[in-house]
């Protein structure tokens, strides 16, 4: 990491809900300099979730502080974002709550995405994320995956910026920065419990995946490939996950038997050791 924009940082979180912060890794220019992109197109945008502030901004046609024509030497940063991508067109942040994911098979095309595709891409970091599977006869289990070494996954994504018109432009609080999740088709192994599965990106490929000069439909495609299964864990945590009021490491304790469906390639049990571990874990699950 070349920049931490980090102030203060997050506290273990178990249970991350839409809105709420994540970190993201990203790599942009830090220039005051900017290329006069209007934020133009706004179009009406209805959403379910808490009323945010700034809600009902038109655009301002005002360039944002990471516009693809800012000067300067890109470096790869560290930073919070909020989870549910806020288009830069945007009447009201409230649409971000529809935007925690965006399908690999159509994220270069959606209005919503597409611009952020291009130009701006971001990794975002989790210990590991939840999947609720069907159980015959019964309500849906939800089963925590992970990396059995312990180590982070990197999640492929997309953020945003999106300009609040009522606080004054050297207000820090004046751009919202806001991230969603790639989503894919789950692989066999995966897909027995859930259909779909978050994007993971190869550390081989962390480099080419953030960088902002690469715009190339056809190349960044490529990038997002269904990652091998090996070296994955699955196993049933408590359904006290269903609610976000709950929090806390118990919530990714083992509980009654081994998933109806495990990975093959991968094994499923108890995560590893604390030994197996080491001490990188950042508690951020998805």
């Amino acid at each position: 990491m070349q920049r931490d924009t980090v102030t203060e940082d997050l506290a273990p979180d178990h249970n991350v809900a839409p809105t709420k912060p994540v970190y993201a890794v990203l790599t942009r220019a830090q220039s005051p300099a900017a290329d006069g992109e209007p934020a133009t197109d706004a179009v009406a945008a209805d959403g379910n979730g808490a009323v945010e502030r700034g809600a009902g901004r038109r655009a301002t046609g005002e360039a944002d502080p990471d516009s693809a024509g800012a000067s300067g030497h890109a470096e790869r940063e560290l930073r919070v974002v909020r989870w549910g991508l806020v288009p830069f067109w945007a009447k009201d942040v409230k649409i971000g709550s529809r935007m925690i994911n965006a399908r690999a098979e159509t994220v270069a095309e959606k209005p919503a995405f597409r611009r952020a595709f291009a130009k701006r891409r971001c990794l975002l970091p989790a210990d590991g994320y939840y999947e609720w599977q069907q159980q015959p006869g019964t309500a849906k289990q939800p089963i925590y995956i992970s990396r059995r070494d312990g180590r982070s996954l990197a999640f492929a994504g997309l953020y945003e910026l999106w300009r609040d018109g009522t606080v004054a432009r050297d207000d820090p609080e004046a751009w919202l920065w806001t991230a969603t999740v790639i989503t894919t088709s789950a692989p066999d192994e995966l897909g027995m419990i859930h259909d779909r599965m978050p994007m993971i990106i190869d550390p081989g490929s962390w480099t080419d995946w953030l960088d902002p000069a690469n715009n190339d439909v056809a190349d960044l495609r490529s990038l997002l490939t269904p990652a091998a299964v090996s070296g994955l864990i699955t196993y049933p945590v408590s359904t006290e996950v269903n609610s976000v009021r709950n929090n806390g490491p118990r919530l990714i304790e083992p509980v009654g038997p081994a998933p109806a469906a495990p990975l093959a390639a991968a094994g499923t049990g108890a995560p590893a050791s604390a030994a197996d571990r080491g001490d990188d874990s950042t508690g951020a699950l998805f």
